[in-house]
């Protein structure tokens, strides 16, 4: 219990720091000196709040996502961003953007989750159909299909003249979160909490299908479920602050390097990881530049980007 409270402890302490930092002058002292209705009050209230609830929440449901993924393709390379799904999500947005641009929040949402549910059951369907000799083709071959996807996405967008808005989904960015433009990310939340509830089944899942039914389990039932949660959650993500690279593939791999590949082990650390880690790279970003923002996209693609490299040159890189 020590660890984890520790743990929790860092990831509050982090998200206070958040709440403090920014172009406007809101301290411990002008908020005390300030009514409900002065701007130091306001600004906590409408932008620094609900930014850090966001940080918060997008942190911890696209590291818990990554955690699923990587049961599900049984590979340690496996996370939204690496399997296509981020990208069908936004060729979906896309999609209903220029179908219906009037439609209610909850329908693009859909659309774009279902776009991302068809991207990664389209990716599972390609690994079942090719011999797999290497750990490393299953991130190439993701790769390789957001590739596709984002090609197609990119000509649409050109042609309907909406290449900024593709763009704006593309890095992740917490600067435009206000309150009432983020509430969206407490379904990834409760989605997360049905993941870890669940998580014990989606251990089974990754040992295999004739494994899992061994033990009386309908593997279908179990891998669609978590492909449901992976897609709403990284539509939800991509609609509300846009892409967060590497996050679901590093996280994960941290963890399960020290607690090893029991979900229900692993996914509170998971969380709190990732929680942690999007704060930290929110704040370096609000700090490098200051008053300017470094988008947190960029900073986690940094980040990530080097912690990928060196999990994928580990000399015992394996399946999961």
């Amino acid at each position: 219990m020590l660890p984890i409270a520790l743990g929790i402890a860092i990831v509050v302490s982090l998200a206070l720091t958040s709440l403090f930092i920014g172009a406007s002058d809101v301290t411990l002292s002008t908020l005390l000196e300030s009514g409900w209705q002065d701007g130091p009050m306001q600004v906590l209230l409408i932008s620094r709040l609900p930014r850090t609830l966001a940080l918060i929440l997008a942190g911890t449901a696209m590291a818990v996502s990554g955690t699923l993924m990587q049961m599900l393709a049984r590979n340690r390379f496996a996370e939204p961003s690496t399997v296509g799904t981020v990208e069908a999500a936004k060729l979906g947005f896309l999609a209903v953007l220029i179908a219906a641009p009037g439609a209610p929040i909850f329908v693009k949402l859909i659309v774009a989750s279902l776009f991302a549910l068809a991207g990664t059951a389209i990716f599972l369907r390609i690994l079942q159909r090719l011999p797999l000799h290497s750990t490393l083709i299953v991130p190439l071959i993701g790769i390789l299909l957001g590739g596709v996807i984002n090609a197609v996405a990119t000509f649409i967008a050109y042609r309907f003249e909406l290449i900024q808005s593709l763009e704006s989904w593309s890095t992740g960015d917490f600067s435009m979160i206000l309150s009432g433009r983020y509430e969206l990310l407490w379904l990834a939340f409760a989605l997360t909490v049905i993941a870890y509830l669940m998580s014990d089944r989606f251990t089974v899942a990754g040992m295999g299908q004739d494994f899992t039914v061994n033990l009386g389990l309908d593997y279908r039932s179990v891998v669609s479920m978590g492909l449901i949660i992976v897609s709403v959650v990284t539509a939800v993500v991509v609609v509300t602050v846009g892409m967060i690279p590497f996050l679901g593939l590093v996280v994960p791999n941290l963890v399960s390097l020290t607690l090893g590949d029991n979900v229900r082990r692993t996914v509170p650390w998971v969380a709190l990881l990732g929680a942690g880690l999007v704060l930290a790279c929110d704040i370096a970003g609000r700090l490098i530049n200051a008053p300017y923002e470094i988008p947190i996209g960029t900073m986690l693609g940094v980040v990530g980007s080097a912690l990928f490299l060196h999990l994928l040159l580990r000399k015992h890189a394996r399946l999961a």
